[in-house]
Order: C-alpha cells, then sequence, then structure tokens
C-alpha cells in the first residue's frame, strides 16, 4: 500500500490557494490508487514542541558520541516519532504559500526539528552529509500573491526564498524526485485569482496522472 503524507503549512483552509491545489492532486491521485494511505500534518493545528536546551543538548550529545541522559532521551524521541512521518511516506505533499518572500514560520519550526543527524541525515566521514530519505515523491504546491515571472517588479530570482529553500532542504534529506506546482498573482482581483487556481489545478491532475503511470 501507498503512504500519502500531506503536509498542510497555511492556515487559511478552504480559501488557501496551495491547499485547494494539493488536495485536487491529491484526489487525483486516489483515482488512480485508491488504496492508498493517506495522512495528514496541519502544522496549524498541532502543538510542535520547542527545540529546547534538553533538545539541543540532545543534539550536540549525538554529533559529539557521548550518552544522552534520560531528559535528552525523551526530547530526541520526541524529534524521532515526528520525523517518523516523513520515513513512512512514499509520496509527500506540501502545500506552502509564501510569507515574507519565504515560508511560514510553522513550517520553518518543524524542518527545524526534525532536520537532525540520525533522524533525517547520516554524517560520512569520506562521503559527508547524506540524506536518509530515498525512493520517495515529492510534490510541492506553492501559493504567491503576487506575479514572480522575470517580467514582473518581484521577480523570483531576486525575492523567491521559498522554492529555493524547500527544494534546497528535500534534497539535503535525500528526496530527489521533486515535482512543483505554483499558483500566484492570488491577491490581483477575484477573477484573477480563480483563474490561477484553475490553470494550477489543472496542472496538478496532470502530473497525478503522470506520477501514476
Amino acid at each position: 500500500m501507498t503512504t500519502l503524507l500531506h503536509i498542510e503549512c497555511s492556515p487559511r483552509k478552504q480559501r488557501s490557494a496551495s491547499l485547494e491545489v494539493a488536495r485536487n492532486f491529491i484526489a487525483r491521485y486516489q483515482e488512480h490508487t485508491p488504496d492508498t494511505e493517506i495522512i495528514t500534518l496541519d502544522l496549524w493545528s498541532m502543538a510542535l514542541p520547542e527545540f529546547d536546551d534538553q533538545a539541543m543538548e540532545a543534539k550536540y550529545a549525538g554529533l559529539n558520541g557521548t550518552a544522552l541522559t534520560p531528559a535528552q532521551q525523551d526530547a530526541w524521541n520526541t524529534l524521532k516519532d515526528l520525523a517518523a512521518h516523513l520515513h513512512r511516506a512514499d509520496v509527500l505533499v506540501m502545500s506552502v504559500p509564501l510569507w515574507n518572500f519565504s515560508i511560514p514560520y510553522k513550517l520553518k519550526h518543524f524542518i527545524d526539528l526534525v532536520s537532525q543527524k540520525d533522524i533525517l541525515f547520516s554524517v560520512d566521514p569520506e562521503r559527508g552529509l547524506e540524506g536518509m530519505l530515498h525512493n520517495k515523491i515529492a510534490i510541492v504546491t506553492y501559493a504567491r500573491g503576487l506575479d514572480f515571472s522575470a517580467q514582473s517588479s518581484t521577480p523570483a530570482e531576486r525575492f523567491d526564498f521559498q522554492k529555493p529553500y524547500l527544494e534546497a532542504w528535500l534534497q539535503f534529506i535525500g528526496v530527489s524526485d521533486v515535482h512543483s506546482v505554483i499558483v500566484e498573482k492570488t491577491i490581483l482581483g477575484e477573477d484573477v485569482d480563480r483563474g490561477a487556481r484553475k490553470a494550477a489545478t489543472q496542472q496538478a491532475r496532470r502530473l497525478a496522472d503522470d506520477i501514476c503511470r
């Protein structure tokens, strides 16, 4: 059975363009693979733990090869349990709005928690850092309020710290098969927003068709 993990990164719910497009991808994917198990992590309804002193001490104990105290082990186990969702998934779907040219702080919080040695990456003396997530597919739906084309006043190469950041992170943790669907100009009026969502939804459904072939 295929497991699909959807990480919801927008608090807007039914108004969210990134969620709308992601859910259309998932619905189309399920049409092809009806036995797929869908797991959803809504970062806005989860009580994400703090990366506190115990977690930090556990991190450096692991880097130094020293034993963890019981409190440090508890903190570390919490991070491992959170990352287990990523290890379990065959398909990773992320719905990500653009916030201040980057990603929502809840997603950054999640990434900071799980991106740890021996949880999502390993360190080899000869090969260096190596991601631990293999043979997985990632689909990221990005939502942006403005136009980020090369001709716009906010060209992606200058203002986009959303898509490059996530792609770098996914590659770092071992996910190399990454697909993106972008819906933008969502604050330029109802008609523009509706058209942008429709175009991105069609692209997402075609992507599901291609992946499931």
